[in-house]
Parts: structure tokens; sequence; C-alpha cells
């Protein structure tokens, strides 16, 4: 897996986690590796990679059964597409909607 610097690790491995979610190559109750198989896998500490179990956890995109794993919440997709849209309005929506102003367009140029 390849960082870059401009994002916490652990924030991007949790993004690859959602993409995957959102892709279908993780599918809701599928259990995920262990933190100690997925930090060796990526080569990161297992640490981070428990930190982001446990933001994902917070987030109910994934559980825990004790003693057995971790697994995909059977409500993951909708959860990851709800925050991810309201995320995309709130911080880049005004963005490309400040940019389209300074260089004179307006929303006619999707319908071309």
């Amino acid at each position: 897996m390849d960082f870059h610097g401009e994002k916490p690790i652990y924030l991007q491995i949790a993004d690859v986690f959602c993409e995957n979610i959102l892709t279908g190559t993780l599918k809701a109750d599928e259990r995920i590796p262990s933190v100690r198989e997925y930090g060796a896998e990526i080569g990161v500490n297992p640490n981070t990679v428990m930190r982001v179990y446990e933001k994902l956890t917070a987030e109910g995109i994934i559980y825990n059964k004790r003693g057995i794993g971790y697994f995909v919440s059977e409500d993951a997709r909708e959860k990851i597409l709800d925050t991810q849209r309201k995320e995309f309005i709130e911080t880049e929506v005004p963005a490309i909607r400040r940019k389209m102003e300074l260089l004179g367009l307006d929303a006619s140029i999707f319908n071309k």
C-alpha cells in the first residue's frame, strides 16, 4: 500500500476499507483480516490497524465478534454513502462553485 503525507496513515487505510465496501470487494457480514494479519499484509504497525478498526467500529462500518474477529456491518455501504455524500456536499461542492464563479462558468456547462 502506498501512503502519501497529506493525510494520516490510519485514515488512508480506513478510506481503502470504505472504498472496498463501496465497490463490493468487501461484502456485508464478511470477515476482514485480523489486526496482525492486516498489519503484516500492508506493512504497518498493528497499533495503526487497531486504530483503523476502532474508528470503523465506532462509525458502525465494522463490528467485532469476540474471539472470532471483525466483520463488515450489514448496513456499512449505506453508512459510508451517507457520510461521503455529506462530506462531498459540505466540502467539495462549495469549492467547485467558487472555482466556477472565478472562471465565469455556470451550470449550463453540464448540459453539453
